[in-house]
């Protein structure tokens, strides 16, 4: 199983949702930044479980603990070791599920895989896995911070079919974190919120959009053909859980525009060059363009129901299944940590990339 993500900004990530814990090795981040425990910290909390009466009742604190890598507030340049322990994890709860097929849910295709799987919690398929991510994430955001002064704003734009009404050039991140179902929309969020809760009521679960942006990402980051920055992007948020649907830019609506009207023109601003609008997301042939990185990722419903279902055994046999435990009624409000973990991520990246692209240049430059 692949457990490494990224080639220059490189990420290793290890354990299960009911095992010792979690955590990341990263390899590659440059040395000097400045970073602090609470930094990382503070992401970990926005996705912790236990949050509110819309997520899992598991309650962990994810503390963060830094094995290597990071002396007196700074990097060293060499491999960082984040680990989180988890205190809260019922094993007992799922004690029924080591011989039985969960819908939507990755036990069997585990088996089919390895021949072996950890029932307890989904094991490494469990959300929970995110804490590794969201805590290199954390890392990686505050380099492109440091460096571009650039960061990654994800918030919820759409649960079942309730969907924000606000420009997303406005959002901040206190708008965001306003409310529990981190929708930058108040009104919204309220109908969100009770939508959740019914669900949660009723046994039941929904899905639904995320958006994101980035803004002053400077021209040049990504390479042609197969490690474009939508390709990487695509690959690192589809790998979060639940995720089923990547788009960038207008996305599936590009298919209802002629090219005239597709096109984003380019100007001059302020003595650089831009481009009028922005249909393209902030990317064009696989590089981004100076303009707002901006996309959306779709999220399916949480697959664990408190309700009965049929299912099938290890032994091929027909079987009635209702979940226990604590689960969340809807995987968005916590995922939103994720997605900005995920772009930072392969931003940074994509930094060390041009970097690395560029280093005739950069000799000239220092040079001269």
């Amino acid at each position: 199983m692949s457990s490494s993500f990224g080639r220059f900004f490189k990420i290793t990530s290890f354990g299960e949702s009911h095992g010792q814990g979690l955590g990341v090795v990263i390899d590659g981040c440059p040395a000097g930044l400045k970073i602090s425990t609470e930094e990382i910290q503070l992401e970990l909390d926005r996705r912790k479980p236990g949050q509110s009466k819309i997520t899992t009742a598991r309650k962990e604190s994810d503390l963060i603990q830094v094995l290597s890598g990071i002396y007196e507030g700074h990097t060293l340049g060499t491999a960082i070791g984040l680990v989180v322990y988890n205190e809260d994890h019922k094993s007992g709860d799922y004690d029924n599920l080591k011989d039985l097929y969960r819908p939507g849910h990755a036990d069997y295709t585990y088996d089919a895989r390895y021949g072996i799987r950890d029932h307890r919690g989904g094991g490494r398929a469990s959300n929970r896995e995110a804490v590794a991510r969201v805590a290199a994430g954390a890392v990686a955001g505050k380099l492109l911070q440091s460096l571009l002064g650039t960061r990654c704003l994800s918030w919820v734009e759409q649960v079942h079919e309730l969907k924000a009404q606000i420009d997303p050039d406005s959002v901040t991140l206190s708008q965001i974190e306003a409310n529990e179902v981190r929708c930058p929309d108040p009104k919204m969020a309220e109908q969100m919120h009770a939508a959740i809760q019914q669900a949660k009521s009723e046994g039941n679960s929904l899905g639904g959009v995320i958006r994101f942006k980035v803004e002053g990402l400077p021209a040049g980051l990504g390479d042609p053909v197969f490690d474009k920055l939508t390709a990487d992007l695509a690959k690192g948020l589809m790998s979060i859980a639940a995720s089923r649907s990547v788009s960038f830019g207008l996305g599936e609506e590009a298919a209802l525009l002629t090219g005239a009207e597709h096109n984003d023109l380019f100007v001059l601003k302020e003595g650089r060059i831009a481009t009028q609008t922005n249909r393209a997301g902030g990317v064009l042939g696989g590089i981004s363009n100076g303009q707002t990185l901006w996309g959306r990722i779709t999220f399916k419903p949480t697959a664990t129901l408190l309700r009965d279902q049929e299912t099938l055994t290890k032994k091929q046999e027909t079987t009635q299944f209702k979940a226990r435990g604590r689960h969340d009624p809807c995987v968005l409000p916590r995922a939103v940590p994720n997605v900005d973990a995920m772009v930072n991520l392969v931003l940074a990246d994509h930094l060390l990339s041009f970097a690395v692209a560029n280093l005739g240049r950069l000799k000239r430059a220092l040079v001269h």
